[in-house]
């Protein structure tokens, strides 16, 4: 919670001054009390004092030339230029040149891409943490969504590439994927999508033949998303090799051949989408371009479904990651303009209905919060070879995915309506957080397809809703300054959650599956906003993320009567507090959580 409120005297006003202002000019690093409260727990010491200078800039300059930046690139859209003028086939994108200066700030001056595959990045002296990294993911999306997208891929493309791809394409583009040169960088993609098949891949296409001592590619691709980029990691079935997922393999596809001219394949035409307007999407087609096989590849069952995996759950978790970004930036938006926004003789955030409607907005956004420094965490851990984080990361990546993506809609649809007529005009931001919002619902997997993930396979075949629940309750049981009546119910509800996302799994109860899902999301982020709040008001800290806790249980994880008369007593001053600059200490918490 941070005050922005500007009101000035009624008789001091001009007309304009009547209006709300946006967020923009505000360091989004240093108003989010949330964040830095929560890197106390999830950054070691020596890696937060380091970083938080650099989180101060980024968000210094996401609320600022960022924020300028990204409103104009998605005005300017890029343009195909596929002949110059003589009629050559000198096909390129143009990119207005607002978004070339994004790209400085996100490749350039913060590395994003790069920092967790080469130690030295912002004078860190070993590869950046995901904890840390992700928090730049978190910053620098509540300006600009749509360049995210090349930031991340680049950074998995790489990760791929070195962990499965041949030593013939690392040695000719593995290092300008990690440049920080822009001269010198190359970007990465992932090329899937085909029209026979977005998430059932068993029936791609597009076909690799061995032709004159190397790999060729042949077909088209429907949707590729930063289509312009030096290095396309295709998903292709090698000539002769069986139907369905087993016989697909990755190939590494450059834009360019050795000799600098264009490699055999044709961007068709770009996508007039909805939402990540600034990024260039498109359709290609394979002509014969020469391609790097990831192995041994052939007639016969491949790896590459397999491998793709890997980049495709570390794009959702940087799609959850976007989400928590996005919402906080609604989230923020809604509070300046409720601050600064009179109606009746009082600044609208004093009308009761509003309070509640803003802690709507509040509470999923803090969730994705929580939850994306859990899971980066858990992933760090499983890094160091942790098996017991590798196996909770099996649920909790999707569970991010799947739940915050879909929150993001309905804040940025909930911040819109507070602005009320002026957040649909397209001089504001609000459009532009709706249209993107939508976007994490659709890349990486449905909500529908994350959600069967949970339930049919993280659940039914790993059975990693034990480990999570296993590993909830040992929070609740060994969190110091934990309240004990309410970790016993919170023990509860996870058991109760842990049977119902079993018996889901073990009945194959597709139309369940979101059901389970969102209890097993909202059980952690509870527990994980207890063991938050009580390890924070144990040291003196603001403990009201116990009292969100509280909320998600009661909103979420509790029966409640939609013809029922009233507000909890418990919600009425919870709310009071969680609207209030003020910190709540442990015992006031602890207080309210017996209401």
């Amino acid at each position: 919670m941070f005050n922005a409120n500007n009101l000035k005297k009624r008789e001091d006003r001009a007309l304009e001054d009547w209006v709300a202002p946006d967020c923009h000019g505000l360091n989004f690093f240093e108003i989010d009390k949330s964040l830095q409260s929560l890197l106390e727990i999830y950054l070691p010491d020596d890696l937060r004092e380091h970083m938080t200078p650099v989180f101060k800039r980024l968000g210094e300059v996401a609320g600022n030339r960022l924020d300028d930046l990204s409103r104009m690139s998605d005005r300017h859209v890029p343009v195909l230029h596929q002949r110059d003028a003589r009629g050559q086939n000198k096909e390129w994108i143009e990119y207005h040149p607002d978004y070339l200066e994004m790209e400085k700030i996100a490749y350039g001056d913060f590395g994003i891409h790069c920092m967790s595959h080469k130690s030295g990045v912002h004078g860190w002296p070993e590869k950046m943490p995901p904890m840390a990294k992700y928090v730049f993911t978190y910053l620098f999306t509540q300006s600009e969504f749509g360049l995210m997208c090349p930031i991340s891929v680049t950074d998995t493309s790489y990760g791929l590439l070195a962990k499965h791809g041949p030593k013939d394409a690392m040695e000719k583009f593995g290092h300008q994927m990690l440049s920080q040169d822009m001269d010198e960088l190359h970007q990465g993609a992932q090329f899937m999508t085909e029209k026979v098949g977005g998430s059932e891949v068993a029936n791609l296409e597009v076909t690799a033949k061995f032709e004159d001592g190397v790999w060729r590619l042949y077909g088209d691709k429907w949707f590729c998303s930063n289509v312009g980029t030096e290095v396309a990691l295709v998903l292709a079935r090698p000539e002769g090799a069986p139907a369905g997922n087993s016989g697909l393999a990755i190939f590494a596809v450059p834009r360019h051949e050795d000799d600098g001219s264009l490699n055999s394949y044709r961007i068709v035409r770009l996508k007039d989408k909805m939402g990540t307007k600034s990024m260039a999407s498109g359709e290609v087609i394979f002509e014969g371009s020469i391609a790097y096989p990831f192995g041994d590849v052939g007639a016969k069952a491949n790896p590459g479904l397999r491998q793709m995996m890997d980049q495709v759950v570390m794009s959702r978790l940087s799609h959850g990651v976007r989400a928590a970004g996005m919402m906080r930036r609604c989230l923020n938006e809604a509070l300046v303009t409720a601050q600064n926004r009179e109606v009746f003789g009082e600044p609208i955030i004093e009308k009761p209905l509003l309070r509640r409607q803003l802690l709507k907005l509040m509470l999923p956004t803090e969730q994705a919060l929580s939850m994306f420094m859990h899971v980066s965490s858990q992933l760090h851990a499983a890094d160091q070879g942790d098996e017991a984080a590798e196996r909770l990361n099996r649920i909790l990546t999707p569970l991010l995915k799947f739940r915050a993506c879909r929150d993001n809609v309905d804040v940025a649809g909930g911040a819109l309506e507070v602005r009320g007529g002026n957040g649909f005009i397209e001089d504001w931001v609000n459009p532009k957080l709706v249209r993107d919002a939508y976007t994490g619902l659709l890349w990486e997997g449905t909500s529908n397809i994350n959600a069967l993930d949970i339930t049919t396979r993280a659940v039914g075949k790993v059975g990693a809703h034990n480990d999570l629940a296993d590993d909830l309750k040992d929070r609740l049981a060994n969190t110091d300054h934990m309240p004990g009546q309410y970790a016993g119910e919170l023990s509860a509800l996870v058991d109760r959650a842990r049977a119902f996302a079993g018996e889901v799994a073990a009945t194959k109860n597709e139309t369940l599956a979101r059901q389970a899902s969102n209890a097993l999301y909202h059980v952690t982020t509870a527990t994980l906003f207890a063991a938050e709040g009580a390890t924070l008001g144990g040291r003196g800290g603001d403990a009201r993320r116990l009292l969100l806790s509280r909320l998600v249980a009661d909103v979420h994880l509790k029966t409640n009567d939609p013809l029922s008369v009233g507000e909890s007593k418990f919600e009425v001053e919870a709310g009071n507090r969680l609207l209030s600059e003020a910190p709540v200490s442990l015992d006031e918490a602890i207080d309210l959580l017996s209401l």
